[in-house]
């Protein structure tokens, strides 16, 4: 966006504040920064202050290129606002009056006799499954390359990847144990491959990109669902995961791994739920769950990378997941907390929580690695 709206610079002074600057290394975005600038053949200066917050987000950068300076803020799932224009937006396929919130879609798709997916669809053409298609590709890939890979993460943890083996172990088990070892090990593969700085989506998030990928591949393995079921699964779950961002957050500097870990396992829960054949009732109920039973989570990354206790958790929340559909398929999808009012509560709760706890490694489990 920077060098788009000034071709001219050579050289360019990154600024990074806040969230972005304390977990910067730990998350490749100086390596991110310096490799981009240079295939534009402009030479990047990296600086870090993760003591300064700016007012707008806890994750900020500033470009300054001679008398061009821009700032702009990471607020979660790849999504980049620049300073001034934080109030605007691209214009949403989603009319917030009829489908903004979770009670809404589901009053939609009842009025309509659609199932969750089936309003992405009506909104956003047929074309949103080629879409999805790619998504799905990327995913696939992830989970291969990670189930092969070996050695060491990087970062300084020395922290060996563990999908390789979890795999191997997983096809000598049998009943459940052996379903859920296939099931860990695809979710690590994910995470895996994101720590390593390989390619993968997030879903909602980079840090817990592990666990949808690691529901719908298990789900469509154990069960031999067709694809274009798990396609319409991950519009479903995509529609979980904007209501959050809508009204609440998805960004662990934000309001901690609730929003990150939490918000994937809520729309995980939900696809799986589709998946088993549940109502929209029932996949709210999923859905709901996930965000729940994930309340209050903090983001303490030891030394910034995503890597503890990111990856593990990617793995328990995708087991997790697929619990919360079975538990809200044995019932008929009634029950007395909604997901909307979930939502409110992790925002609460997210800035209740102190700093040291939100994606700064100031706090928590980051501060016992140090002592």
């Amino acid at each position: 966006m920077f060098i788009s709206a000034h071709p001219d610079a050579t050289l360019v002074r990154a600024e990074l504040y806040g969230s972005l600057a304390a977990t910067g290394k730990g998350h490749l975005t100086d390596k991110a920064i310096r490799d981009v600038m240079k295939e534009h053949g402009v030479e990047a200066e990296i600086f870090w202050f993760p003591d300064v917050f700016k007012p707008f987000h806890p994750n900020a950068i500033t470009f300054i290129s001679g008398c061009d300076r821009e700032t702009y803020y990471s607020v979660g799932g790849g999504k980049v606002v620049k300073e001034g224009e934080e109030s605007s937006s691209l214009p949403q396929p989603y009319p917030d009056d009829e489908i903004g919130t979770m009670a809404r879609l589901l009053d939609h798709a009842d009025r309509n006799g659609m199932q969750i997916w089936e309003v992405a669809v009506g909104f956003e053409g047929e074309e949103i499954l080629d879409y999805v298609y790619d998504v799905w590709m990327v995913m696939k890939e992830s989970i291969h390359r990670g189930i092969e890979a070996e050695g060491v993460l990087p970062g300084g943890l020395r922290l060996q990847r563990k999908a390789c083996q979890a795999y191997a172990k997983s096809r000598d088990f049998t009943g459940t144990l052996g379903n859920t070892a296939h099931a860990f090990a695809y979710a690590l593969a994910v995470s895996e491959e994101n720590a390593g700085g390989g390619k993968i989506v997030t879903a909602p998030t980079c840090g817990s990109c592990g666990v949808l990928p690691g529901v719908l591949y298990h789900l469509m393995m154990e069960y031999s669902i067709p694809e274009v079921r798990v396609l319409r699964a991950l519009l479903t779950a995509g529609m979980v995961g904007n209501i959050v961002k809508t009204n609440g957050s998805i960004s662990g500097a934000e309001v901690g791994c609730q929003g990150e870990v939490g918000v994937a396992c809520a729309m995980a829960g939900a696809a799986a739920a589709q998946l088993l054949g549940g109502t929209i009732r029932q996949i709210e109920y999923a859905a709901e769950m996930g965000l729940e039973h994930h309340l209050g989570l903090t983001c303490d990354p030891l030394m910034g990378l995503v890597q503890i206790p990111c990856i593990e958790r990617n793995a328990m929340a995708c087991m997790r997941a697929i619990d919360h559909a079975s538990y809200a398929i044995m019932g008929d999808g009634r029950h007395k907390i909604s997901f909307d009012d979930v939502v409110e509560v992790m925002m609460e709760t997210g800035h209740a929580l102190p700093s040291l706890y939100r994606e700064t490694s100031m706090g928590g489990l980051a501060r016992i690695h140090e002592l």
